[in-house]
């Protein structure tokens, strides 16, 4: 369960930076004048960045829960 809830977290951390980086690329383009629209990689860059958020605190809390459970074992 717990490594489960790792790679699941991790994954969706990566697949945040990955829409990051095809966000930054988009808006890079249409700053330079060759990409369409600015408005819908600005919005999902943000979409993306609160999916890291969420991902980054579900691993937090992950890591407290499992240090709890092995300070009661210890």
């Amino acid at each position: 369960m717990i490594s489960t809830t790792f790679n699941s977290s991790v994954t969706g951390i990566q697949r945040g930076l990955e829409g990051l980086n095809r966000n930054a690329s988009s808006i890079a383009q249409a700053a330079k004048g060759e990409g369409k629209d600015i408005v819908q990689p600005m919005v999902e860059s943000k979409v993306n960045q609160r999916q890291v958020e969420a991902n980054v605190e579900v691993l937090k809390t992950q890591d407290e829960m499992l240090g709890s459970l092995l300070d009661e074992r210890a």
